[in-house]
């Protein structure tokens, strides 16, 4: 088995190697940080050509772990897409892969500091969304048994830096999932001062292997 299963704030939550969160108890799979038109921004705004592939690998990316856990709920925590324009600007044939991914499915947009406003998608907009004891919301805030992403964190363990989850009895912030998503360190201030001591990494790649990060 490659993932992780533990239980978080009394919900039972199963960290994928992909770097999504699945919630069997509620028929759930949360991902974070798609970022979903990265390059086209970037080509936009800066003339930097990327190669534009990065939504079609994240999708590929979630279509597998649909497959996998074939939840009822979907959640996406926020900074879905690049910013708006990366939205309306999606590619017809991306725009038709997500609406086949949503189908079906009861689909929350949550709400990011990339993509705050309403877009022309399928699903719910919210800020956030609470599933059983979990709150789910884009940026970490001062409330307990509350999942988060925005930070991207990255643990580094003999001499690789790998995207990771990382949690404590308070807090969950879930890695970036999107591809071309680069990574904030775990030992960074603006992390270490959202988690305690006995904070742990579960660090994504080929398996979820779980870290203590003091």
């Amino acid at each position: 088995m490659n993932a992780y299963s533990f239980v978080f704030c009394e919900t039972h939550c199963t960290a994928l190697p992909s770097g999504a969160l699945h919630l069997p108890e509620h028929d759930g799979l949360c991902v974070s940080d798609l970022h979903l038109g990265k390059s086209e921004r970037i080509a936009r705004r800066s003339g930097v050509m990327l190669p534009p592939y990065e939504v079609a690998e994240t999708l590929q990316k979630l279509e597998a772990d649909i497959a996998a856990t074939n939840p009822n709920r979907i959640i996406c925590l926020g900074d879905s897409f690049d910013d708006l324009d990366a939205a309306t600007g999606l590619d017809e044939d991306m725009r038709l892969w997500l609406a086949r991914l949503q189908a079906g499915k009861t689909w929350v947009w949550i709400e990011g500091n990339h993509d705050p406003g309403p877009i022309d998608m399928g699903g719910t907009h919210r800020a956030d969304v609470t599933v059983g004891s979990l709150t789910f919301r884009h940026i970490a805030s001062a409330e307990t048994a509350e999942v988060s992403g925005h930070y991207h964190p990255k643990h580094r363990v003999t001499g690789r830096s790998r995207l990771t989850f990382l949690y404590d009895s308070r807090r969950l912030i879930m890695p970036a999932y999107g591809a071309y998503t680069g990574g904030l360190a775990s030992h960074a201030p603006e992390l270490r001062k959202l988690f305690s001591e006995k904070a742990i990494a579960i660090l994504t790649g080929h398996r979820a292997i779980p870290v203590p990060i003091a």
